[in-house]
């Protein structure tokens, strides 16, 4: 499948292990790998950082192999996931931060354009969400979206 807004193919990728039971050599109980997600969600982190953390520094490459569930489906079943998708929320952190570049070098027509690009993935991306019920149907991206003023984390 090709890229939205540029010539690339995206062909690239890693492979997922085929053994989906975790290594041997791995001595966490499920439990535990829980609670130190539950911990790194508490300190603010997304999804995708604790399963960094977890990858480099405690060896466990897939949660799922581990505890059976994805992380964000751990984070839904402590009440601590976010409040809109990850995607989502670093598509508007970048919009935000062209809006901010704009306000100061205004004849940066590159910008210009790219900002319109990624306004649209926001729509796009919020369109889907709307219609998969993971957004409320109200919810809308202003210019300077001030749900990245707090923490949605």
């Amino acid at each position: 499948m090709g890229r939205m807004h540029s010539r690339g193919k995206g062909i690239s990728a890693s492979a997922l292990p085929y053994k989906r039971t975790p290594p041997s050599w791995l001595k966490i109980s499920s439990q535990d790998v829980e609670d130190n997600i539950c911990k790194f969600a508490k300190k603010g982190m997304t999804p995708s950082q604790i399963g960094v953390i977890l990858r480099d520094s405690h060896g466990i490459a897939q949660v799922k192999s581990v505890t059976g569930s994805k992380i964000l489906r751990i984070l839904k079943a402590h009440g601590l996931a976010p409040e809109i998708p990850e995607d989502l929320y670093h598509l508007i952190k970048k919009a935000v931060a062209i809006r901010k570049h704009l306000e100061r070098n205004r004849k940066d027509k590159d910008s210009k354009f790219r900002l319109i690009l990624v306004e649209s993935r926001i729509h796009r991306l919020a369109r889907y969400y709307k219609k998969t019920k993971k957004l409320p149907p109200r919810v809308y991206h202003s210019q300077h979206s001030c749900c990245l003023g707090r923490n949605i984390w």
